[in-house]
């Protein structure tokens, strides 16, 4: 789709804005998005997460009017993310963190009357390096995690690195070798359902050799396989009764008909697709340029475009028609992007992870200790 030239940079208005100085990279975000973008957001009364591994960002895509705004925050290769209600978990390259919104904290940061969420850090669990994929809020607030190097789906708890839970049926060992190259994991009633990975291999590495088309989809419950022939399939979503997914090496969003197993693409994009979240109708897809290496050789999109051709970005598809109806396309500093979460209810939010003026003087407590605060400053530390 074309593309009118509306900037957005990290900051307010159209003019370009280099990064805050806490942050380690001095390269101005570019991009630009098409002109439904903003209300599409305005409508939803929403904005978006995207991390992104490659730049080592958690970017925040808020409307402000006609344009989007871009707020960046660093985090050490962030990948999958979970929210629900005021809670959200982020995936690193050997932790997981969780943080919950501060709505009083929110009221405070400048410019004032802006910000309607503000997630503070409530806790860093240290993993190890499992390369954390796709991550989800379980039954019984359980936080289920894709841990792609042991090959497996895992919860966390206090006393352990983590704690498998499955693995897929020809998966034999419990060990570090990223043997199929687990990535995706689909939710139904607050349990795993459905995986994807990329390869049906039990040997380190061994989904590599026929990655071109040997993604599979497998259903949890039965260790059965639906889908087999993917092409580097992620992000498995089930929604509005459908379950949805990318076959990212084809450059698709469609959907499974789990009775058959059959795939059907409804939209075509020249990227990456990866990263999946919905808002009524719609589907907010993220899409990565892929660099030309030997993990992304030989897949269909690398080869229906040129890297110069492909895009990064997250694009809005309707779910009715298949149709592209908004895209927003990074420019400059990201090339591959991996969870695209919406927020609902919160269209400015920030996350605070660095600042630690404002982290040391902000508290919460539990609604029952509150009447032994004095009213002077309850909601006002900072």
């Amino acid at each position: 789709m074309d593309l009118p030239q509306t900037n957005i940079e990290d900051g307010i208005g159209a003019s370009t804005v280099p990064l805050p100085a806490q942050l380690e990279s001095p390269a101005t975000l570019q991009a630009v998005h098409s002109a439904d973008f903003p209300a599409i957001l305005q409508q939803l009364n929403a904005s978006l997460l995207v991390t992104t591994y490659q730049a080592g960002k958690l970017v925040m895509i808020r409307e402000e009017g006609s344009h989007l705004n871009t707020h960046l925050r660093d985090f050490k290769t962030p990948m999958g993310m979970a929210l629900d209600g005021n809670r959200l978990a982020i995936g690193t390259h050997m932790q997981v963190w969780q943080y919950v919104d501060v709505p009083s904290v929110a009221a405070k940061i400048e410019p004032l009357g802006r910000h309607d969420a503000c997630f503070l850090p409530r806790s860093s669990h240290v993993t190890g390096n499992i390369q954390i994929h796709e991550m989800a809020w379980g039954t019984g607030g359980e936080l289920w995690v894709v841990n792609t190097r042991f090959s497996c789906l895992c919860t966390i708890d206090s006393a352990s690195s983590f704690t498998p839970r499955w693995r897929p049926p020809f998966i034999s060992a419990l060990e570090p070798s990223d043997r199929c190259h687990l990535n995706g994991l689909a939710m139904v009633d607050g349990r795993p359902r459905y995986v994807t990975a990329l390869g049906e291999t039990d040997e380190p590495g061994g989904w590599r050799a026929k990655k071109a088309r040997g993604g599979v989809l497998i259903h949890v419950g039965t260790g059965d396989v639906i889908t087999r022939g993917l092409s580097m399939p992620h992000s498995p979503r089930w929604y509005g009764g459908r379950l949805w997914l990318c076959e990212s090496g084809s450059g698709t969003f469609g959907f499974v008909d789990v009775a058959s197993g059959r795939y059907e693409p409804i939209a075509e994009v020249p990227g990456f697709t990866r990263g999946l979240d919905f808002a009524g109708n719609l589907a907010f897809v993220g899409l990565s340029q892929v660099r030309e290496s030997a993990v992304f050789s030989g897949i269909p999109i690398t080869e229906r475009f040129k890297e110069e051709e492909r895009t990064c970005g997250v694009c809005v598809i309707d779910l009715m028609t298949g149709n592209i109806i908004a895209l927003l396309r990074f420019d400059t500093t990201v090339q591959e992007v991996f969870a695209v979460t919406v927020v609902p209810g919160r269209r400015y939010p920030d996350l605070i992870n660095d600042d630690d003026s404002l982290l040391e003087n902000s508290f919460v407590v539990p609604d029952e200790a509150l009447a032994d605060v004095p009213a002077s400053i309850r909601g006002s530390s900072r």
